[in-house]
């Protein structure tokens, strides 16, 4: 499934950001978005994950396609490492968990519940989510936040093998990842504010 985003226009609390954005993302595909802090790499992944509504443009492909990791880890603490993992591929209809558990090296953790777990432990279970989904598009913002550099291999291992069985990625991060990815600089894209002489523009 090919993600394409067309003139795309986002907004953060009521005002624009990104204006007139274009991104095409292919099977098998990885595309890391950059930019500086604030420009809006959030807005941008929250609003193609479906999360919150564009002002403006296009987006095709992207319906029931996208698995979408954010800031927050998304784990319910009184449940096992375990039964995180076994909720979240019930929600998606997928089968077995030890993929994921094998891929984030969570075994061990297996019945410890979320909320014993350290930063690096609960990022690993939020992030092995991503592989009981079955979507085929991860869209994954600052996924490495609190990952010790083996944490960042196991994540990047399983990003590589995500792509080879077909998926694709859209990532804002830092990091390098070693993937054979391309680069977008949202920057280009960044909104022009309203003119000093509009009234509402003097609020801003």
């Amino acid at each position: 499934m090919t993600l394409t985003v067309s003139n795309l226009t986002i907004a953060r609390g009521g005002v624009p950001v990104l204006e007139g954005l274009n991104l095409t993302l292919a099977p098998r595909q990885a595309l890391v978005i950059r930019g500086p802090n604030g420009i809006g790499k959030t807005t941008l992944l929250r609003t193609i994950a479906g999360l919150q509504p564009a002002v403006a443009g296009d987006m095709q492909g992207a319906d029931e396609t996208i698995a979408y990791a954010g800031h927050s880890d998304g784990l319910k603490p009184t449940l096992t490492v375990a039964e995180n993992l076994l909720f979240w591929a019930a929600v998606f209809g997928q089968g077995s968990i030890q993929p994921a558990l094998d891929a984030f090296e969570l075994n061990e953790l297996s019945d410890r519940h979320a909320g014993n777990l350290s930063a690096g432990q609960k990022r690993r279970l939020g992030l092995s989510r991503l592989l009981v989904t079955g979507r085929p598009i991860w869209v994954l913002d600052e996924p490495t936040v609190s990952l010790d550099t083996r944490a960042v291999g196991m994540f990047a291992d399983a990003v590589h093998a995500h792509l080879g069985q077909g998926g694709s990625a859209l990532i804002a991060t830092h990091i390098d990842l070693g993937l054979d990815a391309q680069v977008l600089d949202v920057g280009a894209f960044r909104a022009k504010l309203p003119a000093l002489d509009d009234f509402d523009g003097g609020f801003l």
